[in-house]
């Protein structure tokens, strides 16, 4: 029987610095899509800041430089926070992230376009850990009873960090520092961050000095309880067992489900605005409130599910199996029913297309409390390793989507077109959360301690 812990301790603040360190770098992610549109102002009237005469083909080059970075580095982003620990590759992606950024106006005016493809290349060839390490440090800090809590807290960070940024992105662009200053601020906020970290940051409960000996032994004893080897051996230690995770089927129904949230999420993110300018006549994106709209109700939504969640696992109302599948339903399968009648919504109606667009990416948030868990319920040990392959696949779908948007939606204007995309959403969610309630798993697999398996195979066997 392990301790109580204290209510609130060195793991919440782990947890609120690593959603500080989430916001900062989804600020510096999220910057450009709204720097690029003063950078590219023909009406600016003010001469200290240059504007690029870019076609819209270089603009979409320049925007989907960073995420080539990324998904090349997931999968070794993944062995690496394995090898080095979760503070260190925290720490790089989020302060080397900082100094790209900051330098991404002289890189500018330095190499044009080809410069800044290069920089933001870069930055996702840095940040591809982020998730990793987050990974690694919750497997660390959190006690299984409280993982759904800390996790939805780490990452309700990459939303803020995006509302942040969309707020004051145009007040910093007509501000007299201009829209360099949009870099400037993200970048600037990413190395004081890195700071704070080294100072507050931790590896493990173990290796904290802020931490008191009774909430370690708490923390400690709640792992152990599940893994053995959770707090005695180092991941870096344990060969990665690559056979056993590509021949578990509880891996790859995770490996699916991330796939499927990821094509209809950002499809929802990167595309529906343009459904609802060309076939409703309704420029979202050029309304600040409205644009910020999708992404406020997911964080709000998404810390309401985060303590609804924890309230029925305390009182032993739902089980973890129980509750990871019903959050991950409601996050995709509630969705999957908002998208169809976005399809069919009148022409005289762009706020009803508002409201489902709200709707359906708020509630997708519950997914923190669902899948997003589940890399560390399986393998404590190697949840960096499980996440950055999935990563790599889930971060190949929002690449492709909008690829695909643009072949099948030659017409923007026509909303028979669209409604395949719709289709394809709705199938994606549905197939996605199917095998995840009925082949998902919140058990730890055996191949997370491969040394103490090896060990029982040769007693067996005798050898």
């Amino acid at each position: 029987m392990f301790s109580i812990g204290p209510k609130v301790g060195v793991r919440h603040l782990q947890s609120m610095l690593i959603f500080s360190g989430f916001c900062v770098a989804f600020m510096q992610r999220a910057n450009l899509s709204v720097a690029i549109v003063a950078m590219m102002d023909r009406n600016s009237t003010n001469p200290d800041f240059p504007e690029y005469d870019w076609s819209e083909q270089t603009k979409s080059l320049i925007q989907s430089s960073y995420f080539w970075g990324y998904v090349l580095m997931q999968i070794p982003g993944g062995q690496l926070t394995q090898r080095f620990g979760g503070k260190l590759m925290l720490l790089f992606s989020v302060g080397i992230g900082g100094i790209i950024t900051i330098f991404t106006p002289f890189g500018a005016q330095l190499g044009d376009w080809q410069f800044i493809c290069a920089l933001r290349f870069l930055q996702g060839f840095c940040q591809a850990a982020l998730y990793p390490s987050t990974h690694t440090l919750i497997a660390r800090w959190a006690p299984p009873a409280e993982r759904g809590i800390l996790v939805t807290l780490c990452f309700s960070g990459m939303t803020f960090g995006t509302v942040i940024i969309m707020s004051i992105s145009g007040i910093l662009a007509t501000s007299q520092y201009g829209w360099p200053s949009i870099f400037y601020v993200s970048g600037g906020c990413g190395i004081i961050w890195s700071f704070v970290w080294l100072l507050w940051g931790g590896e493990s409960p173990r290796q904290s000095k802020l931490i008191t000996p009774k909430e370690r032994n708490y923390i400690e004893s709640a792992l152990a309880a599940v893994s053995k080897s959770a707090n005695n051996t180092t991941p870096a230690k344990l060969p990665t067992p690559w056979l056993s995770i590509f021949t578990s089927l509880p891996f790859w129904v995770l490996f699916i489900t991330h796939c499927a949230y990821n094509w209809g999420y950002y499809i929802l993110l990167t595309q529906i605005p343009s459904y609802i300018k060309n076939v409703f006549d309704k420029d979202i994106q050029s309304n600040a409130l409205i644009s910020a709209l999708p992404y406020t109700a997911n964080l709000v939504l998404g810390l309401c599910f985060c303590v609804l969640g924890q309230v029925l696992l305390s009182k032993k109302v739902l089980s973890t199996n129980a509750s990871r599948k019903i959050f991950n339903t409601i996050s995709m399968w509630i969705p999957m029913a908002a998208t169809i009648p976005l399809g069919f919504v009148d022409a005289n109606s762009s706020d009803m297309a508002v409201i489902l667009l709200t709707l359906a990416v708020g509630i997708n948030s519950a997914a923190l409390m669902g899948f997003f868990v589940n890399y560390i319920e399986l393998s404590p040990n190697f949840a960096a390793t499980l996440q950055g392959i999935t990563n790599f696949g889930a971060t190949l779908m929002s690449i492709i989507g909008p690829l695909v948007v643009g072949v099948v939606v030659t017409d923007t204007t026509d909303p028979n077109q669209w409604r395949i995309i719709f289709y394809t959403m709705v199938f994606s969610y549905f197939i996605g959360n199917l095998l995840f309630v009925t082949l998902g798993s919140t058990k730890v697999q055996p191949w997370n301690e491969p040394m103490k398996r090896n060990a029982n195979r040769v007693q067996q066997t005798g050898e």
